[in-house]
C-alpha cells in the first residue's frame, strides 16, 4: 500500500540538500518509533533504522525477526541478542560500512542516549537534525488519506450508535468506555487518544478527563474522541444537549461555530498557518470571548494524534496540498460552561475538503438519556 522506499529516498534528498547542514553525512539514524514505522512499515518497537544512500538497515531483536521479514523485507536486518545493547549493535553496523558522519533525530533522542552513543562510538560524528521526518509526515499521500477517511468514518459510526445508547445513570467513564468499545465493533483498532467526556461546567476544562460523575447530573456534554484504523487517527469534538441548552452555552456555541466556519473557508494551499488561526481567534475576540480561547486552532494528525503542522498564532509555515488538520475553536468559561467544535480538514488543490460529516449545531446534537 505504501511506497516506503520512496519515503526514504525523499528523506535522503531532504538530508543532503544544500543548507541542510548534513550534506556530507554518510547515513541517517532514525530512533523515533513512529518515524521508523513511517519509513519502513515496521509496526513493532525498540528498533532503529540506519539509512545510507545505497544500504539501509533495521536494527532490532529476535522477537521481531519474522515480523520484520513480513513488513519490511527490503531492509537489511541486524538482530541483537539479549546480551548486547543496541548501541553496540549500532557501532558495529556503522563501523562495518565505514560510516563516520551520521545524522540523528536530535529532537527525538534523550541526552542519556546521545551520551551513550558518543561514548560507544568516539570516532563517529553525530550531526543534529530536527523535524526532517515530521516534515515528510505532514503531507499525506493517497493511501494515508484513505486510511484517515476510514478512521473518521469509524469514529462517526460509533458516535451515532453511542448517542442512541446513552443512559443518564452512566458515569462519564462508562460513557467513554462504551464509545471506545463501539469503535472496535465498527472495525477500529481502538481509541486514538483518551476520550474526553465532560458534563456541565467540566466542559470548561479543555482536556477534561472522564470522571465518575453521572451524565444525568447536567444537561450538556462535551465529547472529544477519535478512532484509530491501521495506525491512523481521527479527531472530532461535539457538544451535546439534553433538552434546551443554557443561554450562555448557546451563545458561545454560536460564536465558536462561526469561527469554525470562517477558518475552514480560509484553508487552501499557501495559506499561512497563523493567518488561519487568526481568523478564528479574531471572530471569538470580537464577540468578547478572546480571553477564553487559549489553545491553537488545530493540528495535523496521522500516525500520531498530534503532528505537524500546527495552526497557532506563532506558526509561520504555509499549508500544502495533502496536509490534514483539525479545526477546533473553543470557548471555555471557568466554572460555567465550555464548547469546542472540531472537524478534520484535508488541504486540496482548490482549497479544502471537510472529511468529517457529523452535524455541528446544538439542534442536531440533542440527546435523550435512556
Amino acid at each position: 500500500m505504501f511506497d516506503y522506499a520512496a519515503r526514504r529516498q525523499r528523506l535522503w534528498q531532504a538530508l543532503t540538500r544544500p543548507g541542510a547542514g548534513c550534506e556530507h553525512c554518510d547515513a541517517f539514524l532514525v530512533t523515533d518509533e513512529t518515524n521508523v514505522r513511517y519509513l519502513s512499515g515496521f509496526s513493532g518497537d525498540s528498533s532503529y533504522l540506519v539509512l545510507g544512500e545505497h544500504r539501509q538497515f533495521i536494527l532490532s531483536d529476535s522477537r521481531y525477526d519474522t515480523q520484520i521479514g513480513q513488513e519490511c523485507p527490503d531492509l537489511e536486518l541486524v538482530t541483537r541478542t539479549a546480551a548486547r545493547e543496541m548501541k553496540a549493535v549500532l557501532a558495529e553496523t556503522l563501523g562495518g560500512q565505514g560510516w563516520r558522519r551520521v545524522a540523528i533525530e536530535s529532537d527525538a533522542m534523550s541526552k542519556a542516549t546521545y551520551d551513550g552513543f558518543a561514548a560507544e562510538m568516539p570516532a563517529v560524528e553525530f550531526a543534529d537534525t530536527r523535524g526532517l521526518v515530521l516534515a515528510l509526515r505532514a503531507v499525506k499521500d493517497a493511501a494515508e488519506i484513505a486510511l484517515i477517511r476510514r478512521s473518521i468514518a469509524i469514529a462517526e459510526a460509533a458516535f451515532l450508535q453511542w448517542k442512541q445508547d446513552l443512559r443518564g445513570d452512566w458515569t462519564e467513564l462508562q460513557a467513554a468506555y462504551h464509545l471506545e468499545n463501539l469503535i472496535r465493533q465498527h472495525g477500529g483498532q481502538g481509541r486514538a487518544f483518551d476520550t474526553i467526556v465532560a458534563g456541565g461546567p467540566r466542559a470548561a476544562l479543555p482536556h477534561a478527563g472522564a470522571t465518575d460523575q453521572p451524565l444525568g447530573a447536567h444537561n450538556t456534554l462535551l465529547l472529544d474522541w477519535g478512532a484509530k484504523f491501521q495506525g491512523y487517527c481521527s479527531d472530532l469534538t461535539r457538544v451535546l444537549v439534553a433538552g434546551d441548552p443554557p443561554p450562555k452555552l448557546a451563545e458561545i456555541h454560536a460564536v465558536a461555530l462561526e469561527a469554525h466556519t470562517r477558518a475552514i473557508a480560509a484553508i487552501r494551499p499557501g495559506a499561512r498557518l497563523q493567518e488561519v488561526d487568526a481568523i478564528a481567534r479574531d471572530t471569538i475576540a470580537q464577540a468578547g470571548y478572546g480571553d477564553y480561547f487559549g489553545h491553537g486552532l488545530g493540528h495535523g494528525f496521522g500516525l500520531q494524534i498530534h503532528e505537524s503542522p500546527r495552526l497557532s498564532p506563532t506558526a509561520t509555515e504555509e499549508l500544502a496540498v495533502g496536509m490534514i488538520v483539525t479545526v477546533e475553536p473553543g470557548i471555555y468559561l471557568p466554572h460555567d460552561c465550555g464548547v469546542r467544535i472540531e472537524d478534520d480538514v484535508l488541504v486540496t488543490e482548490n482549497g479544502c475538503e471537510v472529511l468529517s460529516q457529523l452535524p455541528r449545531s446544538l439542534a442536531d446534537n440533542r440527546i435523550d438519556f435512556r
